[in-house]
């Protein structure tokens, strides 16, 4: 899961697997779900990608730790 903030300031944690696409504009990030639902944060596209990546890596780790053994 990643942390995002909407812009009254409340956090809440999405299931990166259901995001359909993420939009940038200059001060915030549109967050498109597989569902189309939309809502508006003010993370920083890069923020969310990096913890995108991290939660990838977790994820999957398991598994190329048994392909590597």
């Amino acid at each position: 899961m990643i942390l995002v903030t909407r812009l009254d300031g409340s956090k809440y944690y999405v299931n990166p697997d259901e995001i359909l696409f993420l939009e940038s504009t200059p001060d915030t990030v549109i967050i498109t779900l597989k569902t189309n639902l939309k809502f508006v944060v003010k993370d920083k596209v890069e923020n969310l990608l990096e913890q995108f990546i991290q939660y990838q890596q977790k994820i999957h780790a398991p598994f190329t730790e048994r392909l590597n053994k």
